[in-house]
């Protein structure tokens, strides 16, 4: 008998970014499992697992809103064409019998991510482009149009799913599942002590020195300017390394202007963040909106004290005490990071433990494609 032919889509095959890599293991998860695997992507950037079939259909048009829609309308008619046993949505598309929803509803993100502009004009200006731009509208339709046509939905949080629910109150709330994301807990995990001096060592981090770290690629979103006014607060043996992210000039600047300039260091793109981890005594994510951040979990792996905000999905796993309210509070966050250096006892924990009756990682996925191919999902 042939194996089940399942389709993944989402527009770039890669492994750099929480949902490229998500989805990449999940391709491979479903080719060990004897599936016929087939990823539609508008590019591809790496190799594809083994025994996965790349379809590379290309992105169309000068727009980004026009290159998004293209891109879901092709991936929709290979779909049709291929007739596939089970499609899985991953990012901004459409027609997938499952699809998971790893970013949130594009209403509730813009108003709470527009927190990360100064109140006034700035956030005003930054709310009219987002509603009046043809991306907008774009992300808006194949967002409804996904969430109608899939059989299930996957939310990356209960927060999402909550979110989800308010954005979409005409949504059968029988098609909605939360699993959680998990890093890969090999590649993640509590370093060895040589490890650990060893990452320090290339950070120019010294022994009785507190790092504290943080990644992503948008600054503003994910409360880096938060974090640096926090950092002006703590005592000079604090320091921050900030990972990922485009255009620092502006964050550098700040930091300058508040004597910081040694105290913080800019890595660029990371491509070993375990590395960053091993170093790290804090990791902080003050970020105004995260549907489900893949870092915060990733530290909390290594052994990390985590500090993160109320809008991160991930803040689900972290105490009360190390959750910050609001994203722009520096002095609470300044606080927080204080109580969380405190209680490393000079090094990483260990490894978190992930809730044996929570849905995380890839097999909740495999088990809804079985559930799905068997008619009983």
């Amino acid at each position: 008998m042939a194996s089940p032919r399942i389709a993944l889509v989402l527009p770039r095959l890669s492994r750099y970014g929480g949902v490229e890599d998500f989805s990449w293991r999940l391709a491979a998860a479903l080719a060990e499992a004897d599936y016929s695997v087939d990823f539609i992507c508008a590019r591809q950037e790496t190799a594809a697992p083994p025994q996965v079939r790349p379809l590379a259909l290309g992105r169309w048009g000068l727009a980004r809103s026009l290159k998004t829609l293209c891109f879901s309308l092709a991936a929709e008619r290979v779909q049709r064409i291929n007739r596939y046993d089970c499609t899985i949505g991953l990012g901004t598309t459409c027609g997938q019998d499952i699809l998971r929803v790893g970013g949130g509803p594009t209403e509730i993100f813009w108003r709470l991510s527009a927190r990360a502009w100064p109140a006034g004009l700035p956030r005003a200006w930054k709310t009219l482009r987002r509603r009046l731009s043809a991306a907008g509208l774009v992300s808006r339709w194949v967002e409804r149009a996904g969430l109608r046509q899939a059989k299930i939905v996957v939310c990356v949080s209960h927060k999402v799913a909550n979110w989800v629910a308010e954005a979409h109150p005409w949504l059968d709330a029988q098609k909605l599942r939360v699993v959680y994301n998990r890093p890969d807990l090999a590649r993640f995990r509590p370093p060895l002590p040589a490890a650990r001096t060893a990452a320090r060592t290339a950070l120019g981090v010294a022994a009785e020195q507190v790092l504290v770290s943080t990644a992503g690629t948008n600054f503003a979103l994910k409360g880096v300017g938060t974090l640096i006014e926090a950092l002006a607060l703590l005592p000079g043996h604090f320091r921050l390394a900030v990972a990922g992210g485009r255009g620092a000039g502006r964050y550098e600047r700040r930091a300058a202007s508040l004597g910081l300039a040694g105290r913080v260091a800019f890595l660029g793109r990371v491509e070993s963040m375990e590395q960053v981890y091993a170093a790290s005594d804090v990791f902080a994510l003050p970020s105004f909106y995260d549907a489900c951040s893949n870092a915060v979990l990733e530290a909390l792996a290594c052994g990390l004290q985590v500090v993160s905000s109320a809008d991160n999905g991930s803040s689900y796993f972290l105490a009360p005490e190390r959750v910050l309210a609001d994203a722009a509070d520096a002095p609470g966050l300044a606080r927080r990071l204080v109580a969380a250096a405190d209680a490393t006892n000079g090094g990483p924990g260990p490894a978190f433990a992930w809730p044996l009756d929570l849905a995380s990682g890839i097999e909740p996925y495999l088990e809804l494609v079985a559930a799905f191919l068997a008619g009983e999902a």
